[in-house]
């Protein structure tokens, strides 16, 4: 361009002093797959791929439980961002995760070719105590916990029919659960033995067999009726399990009589016990085993011997998965290996299981620490073999691992024997996609809204599993200043500089009481408030600073009951004053919340004497069909210059197909100013409008808040992908955005024009709405529609947004002249874009005319962009002020060093 491009000073604050401690990964876990019917009315399509990617569960060793979605959109096979945290369920403290278990809920209700979502399934954990906990996945908390009567639980397995649930227990019993038709009742008690139970794996479900009877009389209508009631009762029925124990053994099991069929005994050294961790159960029968010793075993589960023996590990085999087709094992452990055993063809006259044998074909070594979980999509079934479920060729399978060094790692795991097609790599980080060849990725350890930053008051907060720390950022002097600058030019390049001394200290540190770990935590721009959250309940603070910039804590004790008096009793989970998400107004007068487990969105005013809630808004609460008590619905509606047509009560925007969209005028009462509105006729109408949709109330967690620079527009989303606008100068509600394939992962107002909000979604697309006009501006719709790939295809999803506070004037002098740049942000990423809010009629000629640059990326024509990936990971990023820049990393170098040391063994003097 022949235009100078403009230049930007600002100075950078590279933090690396905030102490956060990600915690270990115990545990993944997928959803099963519905099983096939046995009378096959209801075949799967050979070779179909499922157009979905199920739920990836991550359990972790402080009792979280991460939430994971994948990404691409219905049938597409790749996604560069893979699997994203979309909620947290947060485990009481203190907790752990010992064990994950997907089951579906009503098996009847998924198709055979279908992918179980949200809410087709049941989650249960447990965490080394004797509790096993079931999850409520839509409000993130526990549903319900049974005792196992037999003490710690070690292991859990759902039979394939998720019909049943298995504990293997300290006392040394297996524990039966019935969970059909969404129970969960203690069936049975196993024979008891002298060890613990420490891994368990259900055999291959076998057919039911129609009676003879039914078979020949199946043309007469009487037996027509017999075989519809017989379709009624289960298809498959459970005959065997396995379990590995603490005595050097495996043992298996009759379900019918609850008895040891047969022990096969594991290699012993020097006497001592080996402790099987791991086993598995193939569709033929064929059993696996993974011990302390660091062997792999396979076992003919019909003679009880050994078929197969290797040294696979340095050390204790922790964990193992199987392939979705069953012809390759994936095995870790302490060594940080992870092994991959293959089913190898040695005959190509001969068939059937003496035609191949199980080798020990690949190891990698992807984790630095550990290896504790280990899945893999699609999941594989242990079913005979007429009826092998059949996977798509040309996608690899992904295998996930996790372990102490707290990154789940995603590997393409396509076998080399089918190489004969063109295989695609979901994570789309190589052409490779063998699980031998394959680039890995990390899915960054970085929780979301962990790091708080308060511009004016210069603090950064940090918040841990029961705790918070606060840090204060001190200004520079003149000399200081200049050693700290970084000069750009339409970049973000930082100078080697060395950081001046002083330019931190810690101010605050407090231990909280709380019932589960801390959900979310805001503080103040002005560092007058900081407001705490766990699941049940929230705590507000008042902080003051005296001369020596002591920081002195009060707590406002009644805050919680002040909002438990605005949460109606009759909804679910009245009790809980805990939040999901919380706001500051710039001004810091006010407090914006939404409630963690009955998802109402409260405005609370700071001014006075004591926190008073203003208005409790429920729109969230709504079904998607009903808005203000009308069903929207076969209504038309064109909005100009919007990009959003109507039709049929279902909004288009930019080609997506989206839900119903409300653009109704705000609430009737919301004419007269806040100040002037009775608090008491406003709660009234609300409790009128909690009667009219509390039988129907939605379940959703609303986690994303944003507040306009100037105090005047609201903007909440939630995760069923409704984003609601609202005015805080009325305190009414506006209007409701149309509904887009994922929800926000960022919401951010413009500084320069507060009711443009910029919505950025964890498939690195944005949308740009303009909140007043209630319209989707033409220049937004251009920035969305052509952002750069390197940006779109980013392997981190955008975490935030932080747009630029300077405003420089360019060649046009009146503001619609003006531009400036907006800087997206994710764990190991940073893209600094321009933010041109000009209306371009002739864009598109232009960038005809515009001479194209020999192996120059083709955005570069369209706009000035720079993508910074030398801060990783990064916790936040924001601005302190408009020449002033955040950035909050958590080196990974520095969390290792607070993690026990990895197994190492010396190979001085081996070939």
């Amino acid at each position: 361009m022949d235009k100078k491009r403009e230049s930007t000073t600002l100075s950078l604050h590279r933090c690396r002093f905030v102490d956060y401690a990600p915690s270990a990964i115990t545990a993944l876990a997928y959803p099963p797959l519905p099983l096939p019917s046995v009378k096959g009315k209801k075949k799967t399509t050979a070779g179909k791929q499922p157009l979905r990617f199920g739920l990836l569960a991550v359990g972790h060793a402080n009792g979280n439980i991460d939430i994971c979605e994948w990404q691409g959109a219905e049938r597409e096979a790749q996604c560069s961002q893979a699997w994203v945290v979309r909620k947290t369920l947060p485990g009481p403290y203190p907790s752990k995760v010992d064990s994950l278990a997907y089951v579906i809920r009503y098996p009847d209700d998924v198709g055979p070719d279908d992918v179980p979502v949200q809410s087709d399934l049941r989650l249960f954990s447990s965490g080394g105590g004797s509790e096993l906990i079931e999850w409520d996945l839509e409000r993130g908390c526990i549903r319900r916990t049974i005792n196992s009567q037999g003490g710690s639980i070690w292991s859990i397995a759902a039979n394939p029919s998720s019909s049943s649930l298995a504990l293997g227990c300290e006392d040394g019993t297996v524990r039966i659960l019935s969970i059909a038709n969404d129970t969960l009742t203690h069936s049975r008690r196993f024979d008891r033995v002298k060890c613990r139970m420490l891994s368990i794996a259900w055999g291959p479900p076998m057919p039911r067999q129609p009676q003879a009877k039914k078979t020949q009389d199946s043309s007469t209508d009487s037996s027509s009726d017999e075989e519809e009631e017989e379709e009624e009762e289960e298809e498959w029925t459970d005959s065997w399990l396995i379990t590995g124990g603490s005595d050097s053994s495996l043992r298996k099991w009759d379900i019918a009589s609850g008895r040891v069929i047969e022990r096969m005994g594991v290699d012993k050294v020097r006497g001592e016990r080996t402790l099987v961790w791991t086993v598995g159960v193939l569709g033929d029968g064929t059993i696996i085993s993974g011990d302390s010793l660091g062997m792999v075993k396979f076992w003919d589960s019909r003679t009880c011997t050994q078929l197969y023996s290797f040294k696979a590990h340095g050390a204790d085999v922790l964990c193992m998965v199987i392939s979705p087709e069953g012809r390759a094992i994936y095995t870790a452990g302490v060594d940080q290996k992870t092994v991959q055993f293959s089913l190898v063809k040695t005959s190509s006259t001969e068939s059937g299981p003496s035609a191949s044998r199980w080798t020990q074909t690949c190891s990698r070594r992807m984790h630095s620490h550990d290896v504790r979980a280990l899945a893999i999509w699609p999941p594989y079934t242990p079913l005979p073999a007429p009826y092998k479920r059949q996977f798509a060729i040309d996608i690899a399978p992904i295998l996930a691992s996790g372990g102490l060094d707290m990154s789940v790692v995603l590997t393409p795991a396509a076998l080399p024997t089918s190489t004969v097609v063109k295989i695609t790599n979901p994570l789309n980080t190589s052409t490779e996609s063998t699980f031998e060849d394959s680039y890995h990725r990390k899915l960054a350890f970085v929780a979301r809204g962990i790091v708080r930053v308060a511009r004016s008051a210069r603090l950064v907060s940090c918040a841990r599993e029961a705790g918070l720390s606060v840090w204060r950022i001190h200004k520079k002097t003149e000399g200081e200043a200049g050693a700290r600058q970084m000069q750009t030019e339409s970049t973000l390049d930082p100078l080697e500089t060395e950081p001046f001394a002083g330019g931190w200290e810690k101010v605050l540190e407090m231990d909280l009481n709380v019932n589960t770990n801390i959900t979310t935590h805001e503080i103040s721009d002005d560092g007058k408030w900081l407001v705490v959250s766990d699941l049940y309940e929230s705590k507000l603070f008042s902080l003051s600073t005296d001369d020596t910039g002591e920081i002195y804590l009060k707590r406002i004790k009644d805050f919680s009951s002040i909002i438990q008096a605005h949460i109606p009793a009759s909804s679910s989970h009245s009790a809980s004053t805990g939040a999901s998400a919380f706001q500051f107004t710039p001004d810091s007068t006010k407090l914006v919340m939404s409630t963690a487990l009955s998802s109402y969105v409260l405005i609370i005013n700071l001014t006075g004497d004591k926190p008073r809630v203003m208005r409790r808004f429920d729109q969230h609460r709504m079904q998607d069909s009903i808005v203000h008590d009308r069903v929207v619905k076969g209504r038309a509606l064109a909005l100009d210059n919007a990009g959003t047509e109507l039709v049929n009560g279902h909004a288009h925007v930019n080609g997506d197909v989206s839900m119903d969209v409300d653009m109704a005028e705000p609430d009737a009462d919301s004419s007269a100013p806040a100040e002037n509105q009775n608090e008491e006729s406003e709660s009234s109408e609300d409790e009128e409008d909690d009667e009219d949709v509390s039988s129907s109330a939605a379940i959703v967690s609303v986690d994303r808040i944003a507040v306009s620079t100037d105090g005047q527009w609201l903007a909440t989303s939630n995760n069923r992908a409704r984003t609601h606008i609202f005015n805080l100068d009325l305190i009414s509600h506006h209007c409701v955005l149309p509904t887009f394939p994922r929800a926000a992962q960022a919401l951010a107002f413009d500084p320069m024009h507060p009711s443009v909000l910029l919505l950025a979604f964890p498939d690195n697309t944005i949308q740009i709405f303009d909140v007043e006009t209630r319209q989707f501006p033409i220049w937004g719709k251009e920035l969305a529609a052509s952002l750069p790939k390197r940006f779109t295809y980013a392997h981190d999803p955008v975490l935030g947004v932080a747009f630029d506070p300077a405003v420089s004037s360019s060649s046009g002098t009146d503001d619609q002249g003006k531009t400036r740049y907006v800087l997206f942000w994710g764990a190991t990423w940073m893209f600094k874009v321009s933010l041109d809010t000009t209306v371009r009629s002739g864009a598109k000629k232009r960038r005809r005319e515009m001479a194209p640059v020999p192996g120059a990326d083709e955005d570069r024509q369209w706009r000035d962009y720079k993508m910074i990936t030398q801060y990783r990971p990064m916790l936040c990023c924001d601005f302190l002020t408009k020449d002033e820049l955040v950035v909050v990393e958590r080196p990974l170098v520095d969390v290792l060093l607070t993690l026990p040391p990895a197994y190492f063994k010396h190979k001085y003097g081996a070939s």
